[in-house]
């Protein structure tokens, strides 16, 4: 049997797609330091790219390339949480009860995001496409070193960025099914339902690290510069989903609240 480090190097450091949906059963042995690289190793057709591409508008969502490019941006996030998530399992320690049942919901939360990548890839094929068709930016895993304890990894990782995906995937799993593309709509709320577990998990250790302070102080304090909570929130805004995730009436009314005029949340998406 693997172990922890052998499994999840696997997952970032092996170049090909088949390996980021690597699984195997594995032994958390001692813990051992990592050093985190400069990206996840990918082979070619994976590579990070500087081009960008307009997200979509709506309304040109039923288009058989622009729903194509709209999977990819979402299956490029899949993938990026899939390598961040293994970097967590190899970079914070497990000395602790506590500090193996946190990893232990990670690679949870990482298996859900291998199984989000595969329905994904697979809409894209059906589509005509197939992943790395379209660029693939970096942007989540240019926060990962930033994220230097367990306390920011959460704040960030489920907080924020897949606390935006409970209004993202929401918002487009209805348009989806407005169009009568029921097949991407259903895979948006497979991925609905199991963020908000995702975010669960973060605000469950959040409360349980932050002491005196109550959660949303706390987690302003440990959410790395220059990431704000206006990136927690898609282009509409579903508390009732937040309040289900985090379940603190009052860290979702200040999240509510919150703007620094991100464009993200403010943009036409007509």
């Amino acid at each position: 049997m693997s172990s922890y480090k052998e499994y999840a190097e696997q997952i970032l450091l092996g170049g090909e797609f088949e390996n980021k949906l690597f699984d195997t059963p594995f032994n958390w042995s001692e813990w051992e330091p990592f050093e985190l690289p400069k990206s996840p190793n990918r082979s070619q057709r994976l590579k990070f790219s500087d081009l960008q591409l307009k997200f979509p508008k709506v309304s040109r969502l039923n288009e058989t390339d622009k729903k194509a490019l709209a999977l990819h941006s979402f299956a490029n996030h899949e993938l990026l949480a899939i390598e961040m998530m293994a970097a967590a399992l190899l970079i914070y320690p497990h000395q602790s009860d506590d500090d193996l049942r946190f990893k232990k919901g990670i690679l949870s939360a990482l298996k859900d995001e291998q199984k989000h990548l595969s329905l994904y890839v697979k809409r894209i094929q059906q589509l005509g496409y197939d992943l790395g068709d379209f660029p693939l930016n970096d942007f989540f895993w240019r926060q990962m070193e930033k994220l230097k304890t367990p306390e920011q990894y959460v704040s960030v990782m489920a907080l924020t960025f897949e606390a935006a995906n409970l209004d993202f995937a929401q918002h487009y799993a209805e348009l989806f099914h407005s169009f009568g593309d029921h097949e991407t709509a259903s895979i948006l709320e497979t991925v609905l339902e199991d963020e908000i577990s995702h975010v669960a998990f973060g605000a469950h250790w959040l409360k349980k690290w932050r002491k005196d302070k109550n959660l949303w102080d706390y987690y302003l304090s440990v959410l790395p510069w220059p990431l704000t909570p206006a990136r927690s929130k898609g282009i509409h805004y579903k508390s009732h989903l937040h309040l289900k995730a985090v379940s603190d009436p009052d860290f979702v009314e200040k999240l509510s609240s919150y703007d620094d005029n991100f464009q993200i949340t403010k943009r036409n998406s007509l």
